[in-house]
């Protein structure tokens, strides 16, 4: 294949001379450097690659340029390749207009200029996006394979684990064999009882598993699913953001730790579609990228990851024992729950029936690509429901938030209703809700009523998404820890009551402020009692249990 190509622009001959030489001394081995001297002379570039069928990589464009501006010509240029990374070029004097243009062109940075020397001002920047780029960019595909049917809950599920673990994969819907000769020929070699039997997911080897569980589909496809070491310093159940930053951390400091999560690391923040206010990153992240990205810290500090469920925990003197669903156990002296929240259900007819077949929980963003043309209906007015219509709205016709209450402003992000308001094919009902869900073997329609007048509307739909509120998923620690009426988990001050410790505390000391009702059992983000609901919250808690899990082993071990 083609190397994948850096384009640079910019007027200033001087300058676009040495953006050129930095590229190619850096990235010469890996990428093309193409240079062009005006938005327009980069257009006829960007025409002759895509007719080619090559890749742009990254976009490096000057922002001052006569005839056409660096945002004018991103405008265009995206329009053949819109994943290629974007960054702008400005002088001290532009840096206002080069942030106004984040919002305008998608612009990923900004480098001022001279931005010498390039080791510290130009390489780290372009670094990162290119492994951002790449860990998206389809190559030629060799790896997993999943035949299967749009509205199969089990074919569902098997393309939300794959892709929120980010395990290349390609999906081949049975229903185009019509029209798609590569599915065709596919089905034309599997056995007829196979075809029967979808989801079938084969395996660059040749295996092909039938309906697999995602604790198979997880052996076959490398995941680690059972720890290596005897025993570890600590375990952390949960890979959301607080149980990422507390491996991190913890592995960082010296401890042996190992982090458990039964489906993909990033947790609910890892499904969002964009994360506009986390600190650092002004032009905003996808939950997949942050999970990524912690993910890649955790491993090299040496965190022992294992794609698994815990199911229980039992107290033996100074060890805490996991018990997992595949039969395993894992020992350790210090325990740290971040499993997280799971979204409530909606209870209305229908609804547990069609659930994976138009109906989902969450952002799904492996649907997101079947919704062209297509209205699609999100229950929820947070920010996760906000992020999720401003990504279908990309994809969909018309994108119709149901919200329960009569205004945004209480549970979402001002920004973010913002956006909503400009975004022409995203529609908000107020005072609705969803009532009752039609169809046979998917979503057909649905029935949304208006909490004011009473009166219920039946609409067709292929796509419900709902995000309406949390609930932890905590019952496998019932009778150990303390949790409340529904199963957030108390830690800290939230145990003593009327000046008396838990009950069964044998320490002369009171739980510490992560510390549940045992000793060496912590407790970090979501599914902690009177936690707030926010990435940085978690990450924050997930690093300062660390302090507290090192006081707690230097008493015990």
């Amino acid at each position: 294949m083609a190397k994948p190509v850096l384009l640079a622009v910019d007027d200033d001959r001087e300058v676009l001379r040495a953006v050129e030489r930095d590229l190619r001394r850096k990235y010469g081995s890996d990428y093309r450097v193409l240079r062009a001297g005006s938005g327009p002379e980069a257009l006829d570039i960007v025409r002759e690659l895509k007719i080619r069928n090559n890749s742009i990589a990254l976009f490096l464009i000057d922002q001052r340029m006569p005839g056409m501006s660096g945002v004018k010509f991103l405008a265009e240029a995206v329009k053949l390749f819109p994943d290629a990374k974007r960054v702008l070029l400005t002088a001290y004097a532009d840096t206002d207009a080069a942030i106004a243009a984040i919002n305008e062109a998608g612009i990923n940075y900004y480098l001022l200029k001279p931005w010498d020397p390039p080791e510290e001002n130009l390489y780290p920047v372009v670094n990162e996006l290119l492994e951002d780029w790449s860990a998206a960019f389809p190559p030629q595909f060799e790896g997993i394979r999943v035949l299967g049917n749009r509205w199969s809950p089990v074919s569902h599920n098997i393309k939300d684990f794959l892709a929120r673990n980010h395990v290349p994969y390609q999906w081949l819907d049975i229903e185009t064999a019509a029209s798609d000769s590569e599915v065709r020929d596919l089905v034309a070699l599997l056995e007829e009882e196979e075809t029967r039997s979808l989801p079938i997911v084969i395996l660059p080897n040749g295996v092909r598993l039938r309906q697999p569980s995602l604790a198979e589909l997880a052996e076959h496809a490398g995941f680690k699913t059972r720890a290596t070491e005897a025993f570890y310093d600590l375990a952390i159940v949960g890979g959301g953001p607080a149980g990422l930053a507390a491996a991190v951390y913890g592995a960082s400091e010296g401890l042996r730790t190992v982090m458990i999560e039964r489906e993909a690391p990033g947790g609910q923040a890892g499904m969002s579609s964009r994360i506009e206010n986390y600190l650092g990153f002004p032009s905003g992240l996808t939950g997949a990228d942050l999970a990524r990205r912690a993910v890649v810290q955790a491993r090299r500090f040496g965190v022992e990851i294992i794609s698994a469920e815990a199911t229980a925990v039992r107290v033996d003197g100074p060890y805490r024992l996991l018990k997992l669903a595949n039969g395993a156990e894992v020992s350790c002296h210090a325990l740290l729950v971040a499993t997280g929240v799971q979204w409530r259900r909606l209870e209305a007819p229908g609804v547990e029936r069609l659930t994976g077949a138009g109906i989902y929980y969450g952002a799904a963003m492996t649907e997101a690509m079947s919704t062209r043309g297509e209205d699609v209906y999100v229950v929820g007015g947070a920010n996760s429901a906000g992020q999720a219509a401003m990504h279908f709205s990309r994809f969909a016709r018309r994108v119709v938030m149901l919200v329960r209450g009569s205004s945004l402003a209480s549970s979402m992000s001002q920004y973010l209703i913002n956006q909503l308001k400009a975004t022409p094919n995203v529609q908000i009902e107020y005072n609705t809700s969803v009532v009752e869900v039609h169809g046979a073997d998917r979503l057909e329609a649905v029935s949304i009523q208006c909490l004011e007048t009473n009166e219920i509307n039946k609409v067709p739909a292929n796509s419900l998404f709902i995000m309406i509120g949390a609930a932890p998923n905590t019952d496998w620690l019932a009778g150990i820890v303390e949790r409340d009426e529904r199963g957030f988990i108390y830690s800290g001050p939230q145990l003593t009551r009327d000046g008396k410790r838990p009950n069964g505390w044998k320490l002369d000391r009171d739980p510490g402020l992560l510390e549940t009702n045992v000793p060496g059992i912590f407790v970090v983000g979501d599914v902690r009692h009177g936690s707030i609901k926010r990435v940085a919250s978690g990450v924050g808690e997930g690093s300062v249990a660390i302090s507290f899990v090192h006081q707690y082993l230097s008493k015990v071990v």
